[in-house]
């Protein structure tokens, strides 16, 4: 089985109970919500992604304040020819505030829009495990910068 490793930095910025999400095209075109971030690129610190990535799908320049956490998730997926793919992917999750820039769609990206959400109303949202996981290391900080149970 082919296996695969992805490292990804992802934002969680939260501002006037509000937080910052892309929209993402989703399985089966249904749209779904997601952290803005995403993989780093050979050499590239992930700190620099992070910030990278979200000027990219938010038109937001941002400064990191914390790192959260990290979540690491393991799924066996179909790949080409229909092997399946052994698939390890590291997230980091940063804190970060919102510094200048103007908020606007990705163009000819991974996402089509950013807005900001009503931390009241991401529960109603489809979106990607991954924005619950951030959340909780937002609110929670374990010092071990892991969620139990995770």
């Amino acid at each position: 089985m082919r296996r695969k490793l992805r490292v990804a930095a992802y934002a969680l910025c939260v501002r006037d109970g509000q937080v910052l999400l892309a929209r993402s095209p989703g399985p089966g075109g249904v749209p779904e919500w997601v952290l803005p971030g995403g993989g780093m690129e050979h050499g590239e610190d992930p700190y620099d992604t992070v910030r990278r990535e979200v000027a990219e799908e938010t038109g937001y320049r941002v400064e990191v304040t914390a790192l959260l956490g990290v979540d690491s998730v393991r799924r066996v997926r179909p790949g080409r020819f229909g092997r399946p793919v052994d698939h390890h992917g590291v997230r980091l999750v940063y804190e970060a505030r919102v510094t200048g820039g103007t908020l606007r769609p990705e163009v000819g990206g991974s996402t089509d829009l950013a807005a900001w959400q009503d931390l009241d109303a991401v529960p109603g949202l489809t979106r990607v495990p991954l924005v619950d996981t951030g959340l909780q290391l937002w609110r929670e900080r374990p010092a071990t910068g892991r969620l139990p149970g995770a």
